[in-house]
């Protein structure tokens, strides 16, 4: 299992409304595929995050073509996490000096996620099964994510018809805004369903306590990023005892030990890695196992394509029936046109048993959206 090419596809699909959250826009539906191959042919798939800046799939491809794959070519790919810590190594020095550890780990945390689905595709088993997961596992909770700022009841109806049980809205906005999007989506999910917060990023500790003593009246499981993520531990501490609402973070955390950290504070009850922007399914895992160790349970984040959805999956389905996987209510044609249909049972998604990642991008189908390969 040596590796013998990569490839990056970019895609870029149009979309009619834009998706709004307070940290900025999308106007458009970005994604970087990657495909391994190994010496003897077999492949496996990954995804980049690639949301901001509007340009990120582009400059992280190009990262692949010139510096991040001649490294990867004629490495061993048996064992995903002494390749992710390999290439983390190489490329250390050269993060550091073009200040850009963010775009090389997101790159890293995608090869990751392929050299695990060639695994188990080689294997002939479900990636869930590779990861360690139990038969009676493939079943994972999954939630509606990306509600509001507008349309909150249109949407959270719409989602619920699908089969959806739990429910994230974007606040952040005006006060005013977030309270009446929060009754709103209260009142049309009804009280039995569950109603989680996103800030992205949006407050300050006082402002954060503030907002969230006033939302806690509609219950939330969490309120995720209430604070920057590189805020004081201190201020993250003062809005988990003040605001009355658990907090959840870990998708803009970069690096184990900051994960471990926050963990070690106490104010996360909820840490949500994201397997294309750090660490990948390996980094991923060793979080999973820091959770469990200060009572947090994790949730994967993912907000992109059908392959990065497919591998938040199978993580959260290989950790056993905690937590929940984050999936888009806004159309994506990159996530809907490669993960597929999506049948759920009362906020549930099951698993196959297919090989690996259990998904293959159709390239012709999404040839409309390519930007470059």
């Amino acid at each position: 299992m040596t590796i013998s090419r990569i490839d990056a596809w970019v895609f870029r699909a149009p979309i009619d409304r834009p998706v709004r959250a307070a940290v900025g826009t999308l106007r458009d539906r970005p994604a970087l595929f990657i495909r391994l191959t190994d010496d003897d042919g077999a492949t496996g798939w990954g995804e980049v995050f690639c949301n901001f800046p509007q340009v990120g799939a582009e400059h992280r491809a190009r990262l692949i073509d010139s510096v991040v794959g001649p490294l990867l070519v004629g490495r061993p790919a048996a064992d995903p996490p002494l390749l992710h810590a390999g290439l983390a190594a190489a490329l250390r020095r050269l993060a550091i000096q073009c200040g850009e550890p963010g775009p090389f780990a997101q790159i890293l945390g995608a090869i990751d996620q392929a050299a695990w689905d060639l695994l188990a595709r080689r294997r002939r088993l479900p990636l869930w099964r590779v990861l360690g997961g139990a038969s009676a596992n493939r079943s994972v909770r999954v939630y509606a994510s990306g509600l509001g700022p507008q349309g909150v009841a249109e949407m959270a109806g719409s989602k619920r018809d699908q089969g959806f049980r739990a429910f994230k809205l974007k606040v952040g906005f005006d006060p005013g805004t977030d309270l009446d999007n929060a009754r709103q989506l209260r009142d049309a999910i009804g009280n039995d369903a569950l109603l989680m917060l996103d800030a992205n990023q949006a407050w300050d500790a006082a402002q954060a306590v503030d907002r969230l003593r006033e939302l806690s009246a509609f219950a939330p499981v969490w309120a995720e990023e209430p604070l920057a993520a590189d805020e004081p531990l201190e201020a993250w501490t003062r809005v988990a005892r003040e605001g009355g609402i658990p907090l959840a973070a870990g998708e803009n955390m970069l690096g184990e030990a900051a994960f471990a950290e926050a963990l070690a504070s106490g104010h996360l009850r909820y840490i949500q890695p994201d397997v294309g922007k750090w660490g990948g399914l390996s980094g991923s895992l060793r979080i999973a196992r820091l959770a469990a160790a200060h009572d947090a349970t994790l949730c994967p984040h993912w907000l992109g394509g059908g392959i990065g959805l497919a591998a938040s999956m199978h993580l959260r389905a290989a950790l056993g029936d905690d937590g929940f996987v984050e999936v888009d209510s806004n159309p994506n044609p990159l996530r809907e046109g490669v993960f597929g249909p999506m049948p759920l049972r009362e906020g549930r998604y099951e698993l196959s048993d297919a090989s690996g990642l259990g998904i293959e991008p159709d390239l012709a189908a999404l040839s409309a959206f390519l930007i470059r390969h």
